[in-house]
């Protein structure tokens, strides 16, 4: 969740990709749940599997981004599912809920570490906190944006932006929600997404990581910017006979609220 204004259609460009994650998330959550909050649903394309995994449950999908929630209401059939605006940062349920999850959310929140505790307290008896955030911000797509935005003619717009904040590794979130009536779970995947198309690293960072950056250059800036970047990350993810290879490591963690 961020202020940043995103496009739903550019995020949606690799939709198998960035949901395979979450198909493996919440495929490691045991429990049974009459209430699913999905913080940072964006538009809503990953609903489908939390209604797969729960049928009868109430889901509510929540967005700090208004095009987002704006597409996910225009596309949503479901009569047990709403969708909402609403900053995680704020986020507090009038009733406890049975699962809450996460994916790839967390990293545009500052401090987000520091509401997972006070999460936990919202969670039911028997329920569960998931969530999945990008591992990758020592990667070359990342370390390559910055350093290009770092550049004279790019740094006057986005030096006040730096890297966004790192997330923690798998035993910190083990070690920091880890405590007696709880078990959980963390780990790591590295995906070896294979892409197609011109410049895809790009595209698919565009619609991500990239988005402040690009946001805050000026529209006679940002075309250099974007050829300078792209040319950058050619040399870094070469295109192989099969596609261009974007290694992508990811951290998972669900906590079981196992007693009162």
């Amino acid at each position: 969740m961020t202020t940043a204004t995103w496009d739903p259609g550019q995020y949606l460009r690799f939709s198998d990709e960035r949901g395979r994650p979450f198909v493996d998330l919440v495929s490691r959550i045991r429990s049974e749940a009459r209430t699913v909050v999905d913080l940072g649903c964006g538009p809503g394309q990953l609903t489908p599997v939390l209604r797969e995994r729960w049928p009868q449950a109430q889901i509510t999908g929540l967005d700090s981004s208004p095009e987002m929630i704006a597409q996910a209401q225009r596309e949503n059939t479901d009569p047990l599912t709403t969708y909402g605006v609403a900053d995680a940062s704020d986020w507090a349920p009038e009733q406890p809920v049975d699962v809450l999850v996460s994916n790839a959310m967390l990293q545009w929140v500052p401090g987000h570490a520091d509401l997972l505790l006070p999460w936990t307290e919202h969670i039911a008896p028997g329920g569960a906190l998931a969530f999945q955030v990008p591992g990758n911000f020592g990667a070359p797509s990342h370390r390559l944006l910055w350093e290009t935005a770092s550049h004279s003619a790019y740094a006057p717009f986005t030096s006040d932006l730096g890297p966004r904040a790192a997330v923690l590794e798998p035993a910190d979130y083990l070690d920091l929600l880890s405590r007696p009536g709880w078990h959980v779970d963390a780990w790591e995947t590295t995906y070896l997404h294979v892409l197609q198309g011109e410049d895809p690293v790009f595209e698919w960072i565009s619609g991500t990581g990239a988005r402040p950056v690009l946001q805050a250059l000026p529209d006679d800036v940002r075309p250099q910017f974007e050829a300078d970047y792209k040319a950058v990350l050619r040399e870094a993810y070469p295109r192989r006979e099969v596609g261009t290879v974007l290694p992508f490591r990811r951290i998972f963690v669900v906590a079981h609220r196992t007693g009162l």
